[in-house]
């Protein structure tokens, strides 16, 4: 599931950087209960790449968001690996009476990468042509 997941972040950041253009969209401005729904490559991203720091805190694991996708989400799983009981998928009480284990991390970290990515796609697909845009998940 480790490799899944570093492979998800490699494939996210390679859909992120074959986009030509970041900050524009063909989307229309949308708010839900989190708040303003990521409508830019750019926001898309940023908003993906920003829950790193979140799931691996649910299990204990303390990292940055930076520098990038796939560089925290392997410090995440380089500091997770120097305990010496990360195998035993404990559970842990998270935040907002949610229970987490490394397992569950996992799994959180490949679908949201998947959602967002497939947003992304479709979104620069529209914006860019789909000559341009990498298609690393095989999005039709």
């Amino acid at each position: 599931m480790k490799q899944l997941a570093l492979k998800s972040a490699d494939d996210f950041l390679r859909l992120y950087n074959s986009i030509p253009d970041k900050f524009n969209t063909v989307l229309q401005p949308r708010k839900t209960f989190y708040g303003n729904v990521p409508i830019t490559a750019k926001e898309m991203y940023e908003h993906t790449k920003n829950v790193n720091s979140y799931y691996f805190g649910e299990i204990n694991i303390p990292v940055t968001n930076e520098p990038d996708i796939l560089s925290c989400r392997r410090e995440g799983f380089e500091k997770l690996e120097h305990r010496t009981d990360f195998l035993l998928n404990t559970v842990y009480d998270g935040s907002c009476d949610e229970q987490w284990s490394l397992r569950k991390v996992c799994r959180r970290f490949i679908w949201h990468d998947r959602i967002h990515a497939k947003a992304m796609y479709k979104m620069a697909v529209k914006l860019c042509g789909g000559q341009n845009i990498m298609n690393p998940f095989y999005f039709t």
